[in-house]
């Protein structure tokens, strides 16, 4: 009885400090919901950004024309959050994506004339970000998009991992699908 008992309590021991174990703070893969500062956040995808190409021109409308495209690259992580909490949250403006040497990237601004850019606002419980009723909700990517500036040298130093950070607690992270 007393093994058993001691058993029990080296695994209520190792257990101290996990957390709860439904909130998920690293994805192996886009998809993946991870949760962070009481809300649940997915990148539904990303991928570089071609200015030439007509649909690629759309979400970098308002985008800084100080990309050096012999050696810089548009890269967009297009994300949806919602609130599975009871009380209202913003999602968070902290993101930053790193390569396997540490080369760290933190986002573009877009202008809020950009239908298809993240721009957080207020979540009540059971709603989403982007708003169901949205150009960034209802497009190819259903989401809203997070725009990087990254070293063309990057892509030989994958894979890239983006860093969702609350300020409030343990930041997750994600890696991205290249």
């Amino acid at each position: 009885m007393r093994r058993v008992l001691f058993l029990c309590l080296l695994l209520v021991l190792a257990g101290c400090g996990t957390g709860n174990p439904d909130y998920v703070k690293e994805a192996e893969t886009e998809g993946t919901y991870v949760d962070v500062g009481g809300l649940t956040y997915q990148v539904q995808m990303s991928r570089y950004l071609n200015p030439g190409n007509i649909d690629d021109a759309q979400y970098l409308i308002g985008a800084p024309a100080n990309l050096d495209p012999a050696k810089q690259l548009w890269f967009g992580v297009w994300m949806r959050v919602k609130n599975y909490s009871d009380v209202t949250l913003t999602p968070t403006n902290l993101y930053t994506i790193t390569d396997t040497l540490g080369k760290k990237y933190t986002p573009v601004s877009l202008p809020a004339t950009n239908v298809f850019g993240y721009h957080p606002i207020p979540i009540s419980h059971a709603h989403l970000y982007p708003p169901p009723d949205t150009a960034a909700a209802n497009g190819v990517n259903q989401g809203s998009l997070i725009l990087f500036k990254i070293d063309e040298s990057s892509i030989a130093n994958r894979p890239l991992i983006l860093h969702i950070d609350a300020g409030t607690d343990t930041p997750a992270t994600v890696s991205l699908d290249l």
